[in-house]
């Protein structure tokens, strides 16, 4: 039988991950988590369980792999109590959580989570997570969820990664993603913050996330629906941004368009496309190139694989130059406000020159159209800087290319 983290575990010796409820004569309300600073300190790595499985899963095929519906042998698990802090972390066979059914995050949506990826190159390696996890800080401050320390967390995600590396599939294009997740547990329906929560992470082998067979996707420009909105939650991974997307995602799938581009507000601004930051290519009277992205205004996530080639974008130049791009060649990146009209404008004038979504699981996605308003604006066939963009920032995800300690080893 393997031990649990509170050292039970079920008839047929699986592991039950049971979630700390407090006494009777326990005041949750009245306990202040921001307080307890020290209570930090309970995640450590040093007390790390490993119980792995007995029996390992067979590797699917990656020739039909389809996106988050595999998932390998173990998963990261702890939990918070406002009286006792972080328990032990635990690598444990993959498996179902058992929550009281008032917790905070059914009730809520006390719910927040981020996308990484494990790279095969000898020591596998994450990308940039230094970005996830100061990105989960905020979302999980956003949210009140009780504090964690980001640096022991992300030598936890490591550990997991070693453990499960024969899941990294190696083959280009391909990857495995880590889904870190923060639940709020508190079990009670009053509402107010959760003081008790549950840090998680799964993993699955991914391929390209929107098949090997396709090469551009179309765009619904959307302004009847919004995703965020100004002082709301855009700016942060959390899971309710993302419920209210799925029936006008729905709406664009019938129209033939593979993701919903949102708008927002009577101009019609541009925020993002799908669950992805949103760039633009634009043609200058100097023949110069305009690197157009939305700015961090609150409405749209500080993702890093914008941030990424926002720096890579700027960088290119005859000392560093893109793969495929002339080095003479100048590209001026720009975060401001663009407008479907200006798009549209831009069209009709042969400056529009490409359009791509990014994000971890996609990476660089070129557009070949936008439906706006009954009509769509056509991108041409060739998207030369997206095409440069991906192929440097998967080289630097590999480890064949090194740039800035973008590429951390699972050491």
């Amino acid at each position: 039988m393997v031990a649990t983290i509170d050292g039970n575990a079920s008839s047929n010796g699986a592991i039950v991950h049971q979630v700390p409820v407090p006494g009777s004569d326990t005041k949750v309300a009245d306990i202040d988590v921001r307080s307890s600073v020290d209570l930090i300190a309970y995640m450590q790595p040093s007390k790390l369980v490993i119980n792995l499985a007995e029996t390992l899963k067979p590797l699917p095929d990656l020739s039909r792999l389809a996106f988050g519906q595999s998932f390998s042998d173990h998963m990261l698990v702890m939990s918070y109590d406002p009286t006792t802090g972080w328990s032990a972390p635990v690598i444990q066979p993959y498996q179902p959580l058992q929550l009281d059914p008032a917790s905070s995050c059914f009730q809520y949506a006390t719910n927040l989570f981020e996308g990484m990826k494990a790279y095969p190159h000898g020591t596998p390696r994450l990308f940039r997570p230094e970005l996830n996890m100061a990105r989960m800080k905020t979302s999980a401050e956003r949210l009140a969820l009780p504090p964690f320390d980001t640096d022991a967390l992300l030598t936890l995600i490591k550990k997991l990664v070693a453990v499960d590396r024969r899941w990294i599939p190696d083959l280009p294009g391909h990857s495995l993603y880590l889904r870190p997740t923060m639940i709020g547990t508190r079990p009670c329906l009053g509402v107010a913050a959760s003081t008790h929560a549950m840090i998680y992470v799964i993993c699955c082998p991914a391929g390209p996330y929107f098949g090997a067979s396709v090469k551009r996707i179309p765009l619904y420009a959307c302004y009847d629906s919004v995703r965020s909105w100004p002082g709301g939650t855009g700016g942060y991974k959390l899971g309710l941004n993302y419920a209210s997307t799925f029936e006008p995602q729905r709406r664009a799938a019938k129209k033939g368009y593979a993701q919903v581009l949102w708008l927002l507000g009577d101009e019609h601004k541009v925020t993002e496309a799908g669950a992805m930051n949103f760039f633009v290519i634009v043609r200058r009277t100097d023949g110069d190139l305009d690197v157009l992205t939305p700015p961090l205004d609150g409405t749209i996530l500080p993702g890093v694989t914008r941030n990424s080639v926002l720096a890579l974008a700027a960088a290119h130049s005859p000392e560093t130059p893109l793969p495929g791009l002339s080095p003479t060649l100048r590209l001026h990146t720009h975060e401001r406000v663009i407008t479907m009209p200006e798009l549209r404008e831009y069209s009709s004038k042969g400056d529009l020159l490409e359009a791509f979504c990014v994000g971890t699981a996609a990476i660089v996605a070129p557009v070949d159209r936008i439906g706006y308003e009954g009509e769509d604006i056509v991108l041409p066939e060739d998207a030369p800087v997206a095409d440069a963009l991906c192929e440097r920032i998967e080289a630097i995800q590999e480890g064949r290319f090194e740039w800035d300690g973008w590429s951390v080893r699972c050491e």
